[in-house]
């Protein structure tokens, strides 16, 4: 359904992304995750053909949704795609709705867009869809405005309106970082049973490895514009290669005893402007030697994905 391969972006003389490469069936959920500036974020809006509107360009690199080659579209070839068939569930739903508009007729507008269908159609297709996201009373939601909805129920919204026009592939972009805990499970739950019941293709972005564990098939590592590793769920959770994939599972809470101690990493995610030579990690890593601060590893294949490390599965 979707092939990245050696994606390279570039903003003028600058190239935040580079060497992204991964692969995504119907019924699968990928999850792209990483801390903040890591280019998690970047990589979904290539995949969606938005980089123009902040003036990026793709500079290498091929993006094959359905046997469809993305990176040479036009925008009007695109805006066919985007919102139909291509999906965006995006990351604060608190802004990505118009607070001048009732709920009914934003999501009317995807399908009447996309599916030529009449304004009845379409209204029918909403409160169908409203009720499916669990959402009560869905005809009455129609004609509320956003700013009369909690934080959850416009993020329901705004997963209604990716699927309105029945999409095969969704692209969330950290859907609940704007959520409190309690409604982030439900949201990630909710996706998880969109995949099995529409057969969709899924990518999700996070930064919370729990999630990943929970819901995905595959998982992409990305560290300073990079895919460092990628590789199944259960590979990567339970032979994680990279040190940098060692040190993000390391993070997560084991259990509630009051004598375990939260276990971070040391440094910060380096900016576009000064990523380091050789590997991108090799100032934070422990495992770091000379060739590390020279030489960039390859990405090679390593059991059942691959990782771009000199000393792949050593303790961090």
């Amino acid at each position: 359904m979707l092939e990245v391969r050696d994606l390279e972006v570039a903003f003028g003389p600058i190239a935040p992304l580079s060497g992204v490469s991964f692969s995504l069936e119907k019924g699968e959920t990928l999850g792209i995750v990483g801390e903040s500036g890591s280019g998690k974020s970047l990589t979904a809006m290539s995949v969606m053909g938005l980089l123009p509107l902040s003036g990026g360009r793709i500079t290498a690199g091929s993006i094959v949704f359905d046997g469809q080659e993305l990176t040479n579209l036009s925008e009007a070839a695109y805006r066919k795609l985007r919102g139909g068939r291509l999906g965006l569930i995006t990351q604060n739903p608190m802004t990505s709705l118009d607070p001048l508009q009732k709920i009914g007729p934003q999501v009317d507008a995807v399908a009447r867009l996309h599916l030529r269908v009449s304004g009845a159609e379409a209204r029918a297709r909403t409160i169908d869809i409203l009720g499916t996201l669990r959402i009560p009373e869905p005809a009455l939601i129609c004609e509320r405005y956003p700013h009369q909805m909690s934080g959850g129920m416009k993020q329901r919204v705004v997963i209604a309106m990716a699927l309105a026009a029945d999409p095969d592939l969704l692209v969330a972009d950290e859907p609940t970082t704007a959520l409190d805990v309690t409604v982030q499970a439900q949201i990630i739950r909710l996706l998880d049973d969109l995949v099995k019941e529409r057969d969709l293709a899924l990518v999700l972005i996070t930064h919370d490895m729990s999630v990943v564990a929970q819901t995905c098939d595959k998982v992409v590592v990305m560290y300073a514009g990079r895919a460092i590793e990628h590789g199944t769920v259960e590979a990567i959770f339970t032979t994680p290669q990279h040190p940098y994939t060692q040190a993000l599972i390391g993070c997560i809470p084991k259990g509630l005893s009051e004598d375990e101690r939260l276990i971070g990493i040391t440094g910060t995610v380096p900016t576009v402007l000064n990523y380091p030579k050789g590997c991108p990690f090799h100032p934070r890593c422990a495992r770091a030697e000379g060739i590390c601060a020279t030489t960039s590893p390859a990405l090679v294949l390593c059991g059942n994905g691959a990782v771009a490390c000199h000393f792949s599965g050593a303790a961090p």
